[in-house]
């Protein structure tokens, strides 16, 4: 049964997306649910996968493309593989055989390229329209029929490379297109430096406490609560969530010519990929304990290393928290994550000394930084929502008790 594959459903946040791979190709079978191909948006991957068993009949949809939401980008054959008509058992057969694609096949016949001497650069070692067309640049011009063969000469000439000339033949540079996400990360960190008035204020915090208690009751949490660990993460967004309470217009946003107090608190976590910086939310972080905080935050983690994503978990936010620390940032500036008027900075747990009671001691302390839209947010209250931030993570029972 012939059956259209389609984009999905973008949200309104979405314009549309770029067909970044098909995993399978024109008349290669799939098992249900099997991934045939990625579509890369703004903010997230999508899989697209077999609604069937079958045979992918055509690609629509090249890679590269721009894709719209909900748009036909292949046509798929439902049917059991071995119900495959023989055709197309056949085209399979030979696809599996030479690992080799459809187009690179044609370009190869197209031009007089033996595929045998051919190595693939794609997935399983397989033989991209790409490989082949390398292949065609390397390949020796013929000289056109009646040209004289060049006359021997007596000896043969060694050219000399100038020094200069072999040294710029090993400065090799690579350009490839930026990705989707690169792309959008880049235009939303500009536009925040252009359209906002952000400014930082920074102060430091004293981590024993929260370490002690971590310590104290890190393996009768994960037995408690199902193996889930006891992070400094949950601390934080705990922490932040009171202060916005206490400081409302930094939970809030600005919307023209008016400003928008959320009700809630949807905390973003900036998570770091290979593919870029993403920013999944927790919803409603004030209703959730802190062992579904760290529950939910092992889980973008792991989510966002596989592309496992959904827009729906990176969509919205009224406050981001991003730890630069755990790569060893010992303080920074962090920029804000539009339409939201402030971002929290956590940085290396490093040992200082400090004064105590007239005494030098060591102590466990990071420096934290409050990124925020002057726009909205004076020094005063900037100054007083990190303090807070400070007092309740350096008296963590103040987190519980509310106070």
């Amino acid at each position: 049964m012939a059956m259209e594959i389609k984009a999905p459903t973008f949200p309104e946040s979405i314009e549309d997306g770029t067909l970044a791979a098909w995993h399978k190709q024109p008349g290669e079978t799939a098992r249900r649910d099997e991934m045939l191909a990625e579509i890369e948006t703004d903010k997230v991957v999508i899989e697209i996968v077999a609604p069937a068993d079958g045979v992918l009949a055509e690609v629509v949809k090249a890679e590269g493309e721009t894709v719209l939401s909900d748009e036909v980008i292949a046509r798929f054959e439902a049917g059991s593989p071995v119900d495959t008509p023989p055709a197309q058992r056949e085209t399979v057969a030979a696809a599996v055989e030479v690992g080799i694609s459809p187009a690179a096949r044609k370009l190869a016949e197209e031009e007089g390229i033996d595929i045998a001497t051919l190595n693939g650069s794609g997935r399983g070692g397989r033989i991209t329209k790409a490989d082949v067309s390398r292949a065609v640049s390397a390949a020796p011009v013929a000289p056109p029929a009646g040209t004289p063969a060049p006359a021997p000469s007596a000896a043969p000439v060694q050219e000399v490379v100038p020094a200069s000339e072999a040294a710029a033949e090993d400065r090799v540079e690579r350009r490839v297109p930026m990705t989707r996400l690169r792309a959008s990360i880049a235009q939303r960190l500009v536009e925040a430096q252009q359209t906002a008035a952000m400014l930082t204020t920074f102060n430091e915090v004293n981590m024993e406490p929260v370490m002690t208690l971590r310590a104290r009751y890190r393996d009768a949490f994960e037995r408690a609560h199902n193996g889930t660990r006891l992070g400094f993460m949950g601390f934080f967004v705990r922490a932040s969530v009171e202060a916005l309470k206490r400081f409302p217009l930094v939970n809030a946003c600005i919307d023209g010519d008016e400003i928008v107090y959320h009700g809630y608190y949807d905390i973003g976590v900036a998570v770091s990929t290979e593919r870029g910086l993403v920013v999944p939310v927790l919803r409603d972080a004030d209703a959730a304990s802190l062992a579904q905080i760290e529950e939910q935050i092992a889980g973008f983690g792991a989510r966002a290393r596989d592309n496992k994503l959904t827009i729906e978990e990176m969509s919205g936010g009224t406050f981001t928290i991003s730890n630069g620390g755990v790569f060893g940032s010992l303080l920074s500036t962090p920029i804000l994550n539009p339409p939201q008027t402030a971002i929290l900075g956590m940085h290396k747990i490093e040992q200082r000394p400090i004064v105590e009671d007239g005494e030098i001691v060591a102590r466990p302390m990071m420096y934290l930084a409050l990124s925020y839209d002057h726009r909205l947010i004076d020094g005063r209250e900037a100054v007083r929502f990190l303090v807070t931030i400070k007092e309740l993570l350096e008296d963590p029972a103040r987190i519980l008790l509310e106070i």
